[in-house]
């Protein structure tokens, strides 16, 4: 029984690490199209795992951050916490609620902070 026990161990470790790759390549992804909308007034940090999103005006902040644990993608914003899971057939992190998938929630996110449409 030990056997099953180490290999059923090594597959929640492929579980996880898939995950991760996941989530860091949509961090990455998400991070890459804010840098890329230098038309709008605010500040991107990618830290350690972390995404933080800055305004001035009106001040606020986002974050965006992986929960391995419960394999989602938690985005902080307007005083709450959205918690993507992943869709297949999307092929991206997803709030159930509404279908939107990551890229899409904070860009309707920023556009809320911003008073404007952002499309990233």
């Amino acid at each position: 029984m030990k056997n099953a026990g180490a290999k059923n161990a090594m597959v929640e470790e492929m579980e996880d690490q898939e995950f991760r790759d996941r989530a860091d390549a949509a961090l990455d992804a998400l991070y890459r199209r804010l840098l890329a909308a230098d038309e709008f007034d605010f500040e991107a940090d990618f830290n350690s795992g972390a995404l933080a999103i800055e305004f001035e005006s009106p001040p606020g902040k986002f974050v965006v951050s992986p929960n391995a644990p419960v394999r989602q993608i938690w985005v902080s914003a307007h005083s709450k916490s959205f918690k993507l899971d992943w869709d297949a057939v999307k092929g991206a992190f997803v709030l159930a609620s509404s279908g939107q998938t990551l890229i899409e929630l904070v860009a309707d996110a920023i556009g809320r902070q911003l008073g404007e449409q952002v499309s990233l």
